[in-house]
């Protein structure tokens, strides 16, 4: 089993949710531990990084030495996750 990481932001967005949501998407992090390619998983282009989607919400990370990395989490239907990405590589 992986363990995790968060990146700053990615916590930060996790302890402004709602409890009810937070837990749910901590499930979700959770099994990435230990399948940390699920069906909907996808490879970025030009990216190291792998982004999976669990409801509105979208989960961007990589897996390096066993350790799963989570990079940023933010909502799917507005684009800004990919616009923080940008600003992070």
């Amino acid at each position: 089993m992986l363990k995790i990481n968060f990146a700053k932001r990615s916590d930060k967005f996790l302890k402004k949710l709602p409890t009810k949501q937070a837990k749910k998407l901590a499930k979700k992090i959770m099994g990435l531990r230990e399948n940390p390619a699920p069906n909907n998983a996808k490879k970025l282009i030009n990216n190291p990084y792998i982004r999976t989607d669990f409801g509105e919400y979208r989960i961007i990370y990589f897996v390096e030495k066993g350790i799963l990395h989570i990079v940023l989490i933010g909502k799917r239907n507005d684009g800004e996750v990919y616009k923080k990405l940008r600003r992070i590589s």
